[in-house]
Order: structure tokens, then C-alpha cells, then sequence
């Protein structure tokens, strides 16, 4: 009986030291960045098969776009594996920090060191949160396009007994920068556009795009969870170095 209590007693002393909140933003953090940097990747391959094909003649017209669409690509590559190392490093500062409130007076020691870390995630995190809201603004905008986008093709379908009418219904892919104003035609209009509505390539890359929005959506909440945790994370060890815990690093 004393054996099985220590044994719970030891788990339960472990349980008590996971940073929970730290542990949900992580996983909601891979969550999200691999929504975005996926679907998002994705999706850009497909906008340039879709633009190239139903939008433009001239390749000329749309190597700029392609150049652009290679190098945000680049970009997601790179924040995949920047994200993956810095949620680690977040959740490995939950774990001591949480370990270190479990036993105040124990054998953890708060030290400058660890606060000079815990106020370096704090400002990091919080940059990162206002970088991931304008992220999460501009990844609304291929989102917009394509509702549009389809919210045209759905009128042309109900007015297709109206040629006349359904010719003037078009979308202008230089009207949202995606091409130059000189590339032709640059718009799908009418039926045509309507048939562009019906590919497997739109209803994917609409799709994607959504996913994307979700993901980058869903790190933002976690990078904000990661906030509130580093700044209580902080506290738990200005309060510890207050009561006189030993401060060498």
C-alpha cells in the first residue's frame, strides 16, 4: 500500500509539472503552421496554373507573379522549420518554469539568467503575434479573390438564359495586382468564367486557400496563448527571485 502511494503521489507530481496551457499552444501552433505552410504552399501552385491557363497568354505578362509566387514558397519553407524549433523551445521553457512554481523552495532556483529568457520570449512572441495578424489579414485576400470569384460564377448561372447580360460579369485578375495591366486578357468573363468555376483546379485552390486562412488563423491564437504563458511564466520567476531564491545564472 505505501508502495502504490508513493508511485501515485510521484505521478501526480509529475502531471503537476506540464505547462498545460504551453503544451495546448504547442500542438495548436504545429497545427497551424502546418495548415498554412502546406495548403498554402499548395495553393499558390495551383493559382499559377490557374492564372497562367485561364488568364493570361503571354508568359511574359506573368513571370513577375511566378518569380513572387517561388519566393513566398521559399518563405514557407523556412518558417515551417523556424516555427518547429521555436515551439519547442517555448514548451522546454513551460516545463522548467512550471516545475520551478511547483517547488518553490525546493530544488529549483529561479535565476537572472532564466528571467533574462523568459523577457526574451516575451517581446519575441509578441512581435511574432503582431507579424501573424498581418499575416492573417493578407491571407484573407486570395480568400476574398475566390469568393468573388465564385459568387460571380454563381450569378452567371442563374442569368445564362441572358447572354447579353452575362458577358459584362467578369473577373479582372489586374484589378487585384495579380497580373499587369497591359497582360491580355487578363479577365475571364461570361460563360468563360463560368467554366473556369467548374475546374477541379478552382474548387481546390479555393479550398486550399481557406485552409491556409484557417491555419495561419489558429497560430495566431496559439502565439497569443504563448504569450499569456511566458508573461505568467515570467512572474512565477520575478516572484520566486523576490522571496530570495539564489539569482546566479
Amino acid at each position: 500500500m505505501p508502495a502504490s502511494q508513493g508511485c501515485y503521489e510521484c505521478c501526480m507530481r509529475c502531471l503537476g509539472g506540464v505547462p498545460y496551457v504551453s503544451l495546448v499552444a504547442t500542438l495548436l501552433c504545429f497545427s497551424g503552421i502546418a495548415l498554412f505552410c502546406g495548403c498554402g504552399h499548395q495553393a499558390l501552385t495551383e493559382s499559377e496554373r490557374l492564372i497562367e491557363t485561364y488568364f493570361t497568354r503571354d508568359h511574359q505578362d506573368f513571370i513577375t507573379l511566378a518569380y513572387l509566387i517561388e519566393y513566398f514558397q521559399y518563405i514557407i519553407y523556412g518558417l515551417a522549420s523556424f516555427f518547429f524549433l521555436y515551439c519547442i523551445i517555448l514548451l522546454a521553457e513551460g516545463f522548467y518554469t512550471t516545475s520551478a512554481a511547483r517547488q518553490s523552495f525546493g530544488e529549483f532556483r529561479s535565476t537572472v539568467c532564466g528571467r533574462c529568457l523568459s523577457t526574451t520570449f516575451i517581446v519575441i512572441t509578441y512581435f511574432l503575434v503582431v507579424v501573424w495578424l498581418l499575416v492573417f489579414s493578407l491571407s484573407a485576400l486570395p480568400v476574398y479573390f475566390f469568393y468573388n470569384m465564385a459568387n460571380t460564377c454563381h450569378t452567371i448561372n442563374i442569368l445564362s438564359e441572358t447572354p447579353s447580360s452575362i458577358n459584362q460579369l467578369c473577373i479582372d485578375a489586374r484589378q487585384y495586382g495579380l497580373l499587369p495591366w497591359k497582360a491580355v486578357p487578363g479577365k475571364a468573363c461570361g460563360m468563360t468564367l463560368s467554366n473556369v468555376c467548374k475546374t477541379r483546379e478552382f474548387f481546390l485552390t479555393y479550398d486550399l486557400y481557406i485552409a491556409a486562412f484557417a491555419g495561419a488563423g489558429m497560430t495566431v491564437l496559439a502565439l497569443i496563448t504563448y504569450t499569456v504563458s511566458t508573461t505568467y511564466n515570467f512572474a512565477v520567476l520575478r516572484y520566486l527571485g523576490r522571496k530570495g531564491i539564489s539569482p546566479r545564472c
